[in-house]
């Protein structure tokens, strides 16, 4: 049995690696990265088979979803295309309830089954105006994976095909979620701390 001041250090280093700071906030882990990655890869399973004789176009939402959109796409047998979208809708710790597109579609989408990646659909604002702009495209049709879902946030009715996590309306960072554009190279999932 390991000398009790090695086992209470080992616990302080845990505990320290379960909350970070960014800026002047602090979070707690939410969900680990272990986890994260066992659901992309069911994800990744129930994608392959109902698009296993199909080529769709995956669509990354910009800058949030790019871990999750790598993660998942490295775990697909099937044929894709990747294609990448820019727009922004967050200013600090809020939504500012205003979508803007900083970077458009540049893959031609007519007649296409096109999966919208995006880290997270909180008050649904971003989902709305994605599905909205994709359909101009004329695709054979859209579906949308989320790693993240906050049913307590949505002011729209979307509907997310390919879902990681419900979660609650906390404030979250890593794994491609940032604070004021820090906090996305985190491997696992932190919340704001009370």
């Amino acid at each position: 049995m390991p000398p009790a001041g090695l086992i209470l250090l080992l616990r302080l280093v845990l505990n320290f690696m379960q909350k970070i700071t960014i800026k002047d906030k602090t979070f707690s882990i939410n969900i680990p990265s272990d986890k994260i990655q066992n659901r992309i890869g069911e994800l990744a399973k129930q994608i392959n088979s109902d698009y296993k004789d199909k080529i769709p176009v995956f669509i990354c939402v910009l800058s949030g979803s790019f871990l999750f959109a790598a993660d998942l796409i490295k775990k697909l047998s099937i044929d894709c295309e990747v294609s990448f979208i820019r727009v922004s809708s967050y200013s600090g710790t809020q939504s500012t309830g205003v979508v803007k597109s900083v970077v458009g579609i540049s893959t031609e989408l007519k007649d296409r089954h096109v999966v919208i990646l995006e880290d997270i659909v909180d008050t649904g604002d971003t989902a709305v105006y994605l599905f909205e702009e994709i359909k101009k495209h004329a695709p054979a049709d859209v579906r949308f994976a989320s790693l993240l879902l906050k049913p307590k946030a949505l002011r729209h009715d979307v509907k997310v095909d390919y879902l990681g996590f419900e979660v609650p309306n906390d404030f979250l960072v890593g794994y491609g979620l940032d604070y004021d554009g820090l906090g996305r190279n985190y491997a696992d999932i932190y919340k704001l701390s009370e």
